[in-house]
């Protein structure tokens, strides 16, 4: 398994995170910089937040996007209209490319859902020519992600499967301080340097905030949509009062944080 990501259709991850992740993107790339005439990877696009903001923070001379799911694959493809990208299905922790062919290789929301995320470094570390810069970000899903830990901490007050749920959730791959820069270091980078970067996600109403995940999509929605019928019944309730807080339901806003990191691949 390559992937723990859940995901039902492009759609639902959109509104589930390519929202954000698009917002996400812009500031990450100026973390580790990027330069004209570079080829640039892109390790797991999804729907291609960071594939279509490359071209956009430098003119680069193509972009290669690679993703595990199918899903992804066909959607960055129909929305792509640029021939320096090139979009191909791929695993993150056994890239199909040679040696040092990339002068960068960024991977934007992925590491924490790759089972072997350390692999996925060396990978990247890999392919990634002397003197080019490997770089990923992760959401902080312990302490920055306060709308999806209002979901998991709702429901471990209601259903003692879900603590499991949280645990999992909180402490996936790479997403415990400094857990980064250990991989990278651990995996041959240099220089190596961790920041935090800090987004907003704003819902209109509570059912844009809950719609995907009551879908099923992403870790949370595979968890809601295991729920049978009296139990979902009263999460939804639930996670609907904590989201309106006393108030009539509308527009709120959730901090989002992700750990960011970047090392150089020695030898120049």
């Amino acid at each position: 398994m390559t992937s723990s990501f859940n995901v039902q259709s492009a759609a639902g991850y959109e509104q589930l995170m390519g929202r954000w992740s698009r917002q996400l993107a812009p500031p990450f790339i100026d973390f580790p910089g990027v330069a004209d005439g570079e080829r640039v990877l892109d390790v797991g696009c999804g729907t291609g937040s960071l594939t279509f903001a490359l071209p956009r923070a430098a003119d680069v001379s193509e972009i290669v996007a690679i993703d595990f799911s199918p899903v992804f694959v066909e959607a960055t493809i129909r929305a792509s209209s640029d021939p320096r990208i090139k979009v191909q299905q791929a695993d993150a922790s056994a890239l199909p490319f040679a040696d040092a062919s990339f002068d960068r290789a960024m991977a934007l929301l992925v590491l924490h859902f790759v089972p072997e995320s350390g692999k996925a470094v060396a990978e990247m570390r890999r392919v990634t020519r002397p003197g080019g810069v490997v770089a990923a970000v992760v959401w902080d899903h312990f302490g920055g992600m306060p709308g999806m830990r209002m979901v998991l901490d709702v429901a471990a007050m209601l259903d003692g499967n879900a603590e499991q749920v949280r645990s999992r959730y909180c402490f996936q791959p790479m997403m415990r301080p400094g857990e980064m820069t250990e991989s990278f270091v651990a995996n041959g980078l240099a220089d190596v340097r961790q920041t935090s970067l800090l987004i907003r996600m704003d819902y209109q109403s509570f059912a844009d905030f809950w719609e995907p995940i009551a879908a099923g999509e992403g870790p949370l929605g595979k968890y809601v949509g295991s729920l049978d019928a009296g139990m979902r019944t009263k999460l939804d309730a639930a996670i609907r009062a904590a989201y309106e807080a006393g108030q009539p339901d509308g527009p709120r806003s959730f901090a989002a944080v992700a750990w960011a990191c970047r090392g150089i691949v020695p030898g120049q």
